[in-house]
């Protein structure tokens, strides 16, 4: 396990937990004491002390042990490709610890671990073959790709990720409340939540992620027809009901080519086995869709939360607050009631990290005085979330936004990349690291993920617009007018079609779709960190203003609203605000850009950064610009080139290292 940690840090709590799981806490924390002291001795005559053990936590030392599969990535790193292939084809299809078996929480530990490994086993060839092929090294290229295709048979094709084939697709669609308790809704939901999250872990479903699902509640439609917008063959419609401690629920699977019922089965259970009550329909819904389909599926898991009754009520009102990031103090409410969890139950690692997801909104979403505090408090939250279950991936992804507050953008990058590596079947996951690779102008590449992330959640109004900017980027201005139309068709704002459908020349279309976006920021987002609150004819003034400066194509418009952004960075209390930022990067107003995130990169201005690529008037002013180069290795940027790839629009300089490709 130290060895396929390498050089990470172990805590000892999570260790004893893992691989005693059967025991009392004192007697498992003594066995791994003895492991250690054992351990110790056996490794003594080989010089050095090999472990660096402390009262909290274990790790081994850097270096002090080598291992097959070490060897390999070592060798893939110095280019040695030769080195390479020949151990590739010694280690051949081989599992990472095969023959280890030692409960289900050791398992999935293993599971992530072995994934992580995978995964940079599979970047670190994909790098070699493409330097192989620069090379002109044909007959290398080919020795290497036949070692890799035994074990992954892929790797000559395309690597990226995309929407699994041959599974079963589906949707939990918000279950029904039965009674008249108004307070007792967030519990349905959290129901729900927990249907998903656990069928999401059987390998043969792909379960549509919760944005998409949750936009059908209540809805009129025929099942037949939200199965074919969540693009499911099966949906699971039910009933949740409580009555003080005891818990009734109706579940029902659901035919979606033709609306008929396959299955239905009541549930009674208490609050004091919730768990155990949730893991039970969970495998009894799974076990229904084996049956209906006649093949075998592995039963889910549930996550063992907390075992206090208390903070998961709290828990489970904390985040039904938690999707309500616009006004009436929705956040702040949240954090007091995961507070109130965490301090109930410092262990409760999921709601830590839902506390983490709230600091985030707030940083984002609010009239927030101190952005970067709340991104810090956001990554103190997912640090104590981690230190409870260290394979949380869409913590490792939620933690890249602060490290790129840091400027650390391959700091980002790692996380996110481990995240989806932990959890490639979380959209939100995948969304992130989609994004992260296109601030970094990795366009095709964060597409993939993207396109993925749309497959697995395709009624989320977020992931429309980042592919907006993606399609806009790539030249694709149709796609990224119709991606556009349907963010707006789903509650979002209409700054990226307006911008769109500017780029197709279609100018007056474009003024007018802009100016719709102050309909629903004006209702649903606070004005701008330290502005009064204009009057409506005011305001009214300030959007034309804005939407022609923005999209009409005329120089004297755009040359008025650049001084505008001029003003408003001199008398803001935030003045890189992203009211100031994303306008800038549309009108390609490249010193204003440099002046405000060479600044300060914060969670609510950083979203910019995908849309600076576009190869069309003005936005291009911008990477075209003489001093691009230079703002992005200030901010960062341009340290992620040399281990993620050279951006799609830049030409590769002439004295690029290897590495860059």
């Amino acid at each position: 396990m130290l060895c396929l940690a390498r050089s990470e840090v172990l805590d000892r709590d999570f260790l004893s937990k893992l691989l005693w799981p059967g025991r009392f806490e004192a007697h498992a924390k003594a066995s791994l004491r003895q492991c250690l002291l054992e351990l110790g001795k056996l490794l003594a005559p080989f010089g050095s002390e090999m472990l660096v053990v402390t009262r909290t936590s274990v790790m081994l030392r850097p270096g002090a042990i080598t291992t097959a599969f070490g060897r390999l990535e070592q060798a893939l790193a110095n280019d040695d490709f030769a080195t390479a292939t020949a151990q590739l084809s010694a280690i051949g299809n081989k599992p990472i610890l095969d023959q280890m078996e030692l409960g289900d929480g050791f398992n999935q530990w293993l599971g992530r671990q072995r994934a992580d490994a995978e995964a940079r086993l599979q970047a670190g060839v994909q790098s070699a073959l493409a330097a192989l092929l620069r090379e002109g090294n044909s007959a290398g290229h080919a020795q290497l790709v036949a070692a890799s295709s035994l074990r992954n048979p892929t790797v000559a094709g395309n690597p990226a990720p995309s929407a699994a084939t041959g599974k079963v697709r589906l949707a939990v669609l918000p279950f029904q409340r039965i009674g008249e308790d108004e307070g007792q809704a967030y519990f349905a939901d959290g129901m729900v939540d927990e249907l998903i999250t656990a069928m999401g872990q059987v390998p043969q479903l792909i379960v549509s992620g919760r944005t998409s699902s949750f936009h059908f509640r209540d809805s009129h439609l025929p099942p037949s027809a939200i199965a074919a917008e969540l693009g499911v063959s099966h949906l699971i419609e039910g009933s949740v009901g409580r009555q003080g401690n005891r818990v009734r629920i109706h579940a029902h699977l659901i035919a979606g080519d033709t609306g008929i019922e396959l299955w239905g089965a009541r549930f009674d259970g208490t609050m004091d086995d919730v768990f155990t009550f949730q893991e039970q329909v969970a495998q009894a819904i799974t076990a229904a869709i084996g049956d209906a389909l006649k093949i075998a599926l592995k039963p889910p898991l549930l996550r063992g939360l907390t075992q206090s009754k208390e903070a998961y009520d709290l828990y489970l009102q904390g985040r039904s607050l938690s999707v309500r990031p616009f006004g009436d103090g929705a956040l702040d409410k949240a954090v007091e009631l995961l507070e109130r969890a965490v301090i109930l139950d410092p262990d409760f690692a999921e709601a830590w990290l839902v506390m983490a997801e709230v600091h985030q909104l707030i940083a984002i979403y609010t009239a927030c005085l101190d952005r970067p505090a709340a991104s810090a408090r956001m990554a103190q939250c997912v640090d104590k979330a981690l230190a409870i279950k260290s394979g949380l991936g869409q913590a490792y992804s939620l933690l890249g936004l602060h490290q790129l507050c840091q400027n650390d953008f391959v700091g980002a990058l790692d996380l996110a990349s481990k995240g989806y590596a932990m959890e490639p079947n979380n959209p939100q996951v995948a969304m992130r690291l989609g994004s992260y690779l296109m601030f970094c102008g990795r366009t095709a590449d964060g597409m993939r993920y993207i396109e993925e992330a749309i497959s697995q959640d395709p009624i989320d109004g977020r992931k429309y617009m980042l592919r907006c900017a993606g399609r806009l980027n790539q030249g694709d201005i149709a796609a990224a007018i119709s991606d556009g139309q349907r963010a707006v068709d789903l509650g979002f704002p209409s700054i990226h079609l307006a911008v769109a459908s500017a780029a197709a020349g279609r100018h007056e279309a474009a003024v007018d779709q802009y100016q719709q976006t102050r309909l629903l920021l004006n209702k649903s987002i606070f004005p701008p960190v330290g502005t009064s609150p204009m009057t409506p004819e005011v305001m009214d003034a300030y959007w034309l203003v804005a939407a022609k400066g923005v999209c009409s194509g005329v120089a004297e418009d755009r040359e008025a609203y650049c001084r505008t952004l001029d003003f408003l960075h001199l008398t803001m209390y935030d003045n890189a605000d992203s009211s100031i930022t994303l306008p800038a990067v549309f009108m390609g107003y490249a010193d204003l850009l440099f002046r405000t995130l060479g600044e300060r990169i914060s969670p609510a201005n950083m979203g910019c950064l995908m849309s600076i690529w576009a190869d069309v008037d003005p936005i291009r002013q911008i990477w075209q610009h003489p001093e691009f180069i230079p703002f992005a290795q200030r901010i960062g940027m341009a340290a992620a080139w040399d281990k993620y790839g050279w951006p799609d629009v830049l030409p590769l300089p002439s004295n690029a290292p290897a590495a860059v490709h």
